[in-house]
């Protein structure tokens, strides 16, 4: 693979609660390394059917604000078809209509482009899953 096209798997290990895990510094350290000062852009895929990831502010109460806005659009209880698991587990299966399971962010210079307070987070759910991986991918110019 040439040096254009960079990919890295990240670990993550999310725990047994409902979490939003900021990825920004793991992203940052990536480019550090592949994009080498370079142009390009990075993509964020978490392989999985129960998480996502969102560009949000953390730190600050937003972070939980969107678990509590996912606890009203997709309660943890029995309406859902999908049944195995944990009570409401089925929601968990919704989620990346609503949170996608990736990001696509602009690298300039070798730096992610976010605004002042954006973050890259996982977002996940699933109690059932608790170990995650988010691939990271640099595509950039020679």
């Amino acid at each position: 693979m040439s040096d254009a096209f960079t990919t890295r798997v990240l670990h993550v290990a999310s725990g047994p609660a409902e979490t939003v895990v900021d990825l920004t510094r793991d992203c940052e350290a990536f480019l550090r390394q592949a994009a080498a000062g370079r142009d390009g852009l990075l993509n964020v895929f978490v392989p999985h059917a129960t998480a996502g990831i969102a560009i949000i502010e953390t730190g600050a109460g937003s972070d939980d604000d969107l678990l509590t806005a996912l606890h009203t659009l997709l309660p943890a209880d029995d309406r859902w078809q999908h049944r195995h698991g944990s009570p409401g587990h089925g929601r968990d299966h919704v989620l990346p209509a609503l949170v996608p399971p990736h990001a696509t962010l602009p690298v300039v210079a070798g730096r992610l482009e976010l605004g002042t307070w954006q973050s890259v987070c996982l977002v996940d759910t699933n109690r059932d899953n608790p170990d995650r991986q988010v691939r990271l991918s640099f595509l950039g110019g020679s």
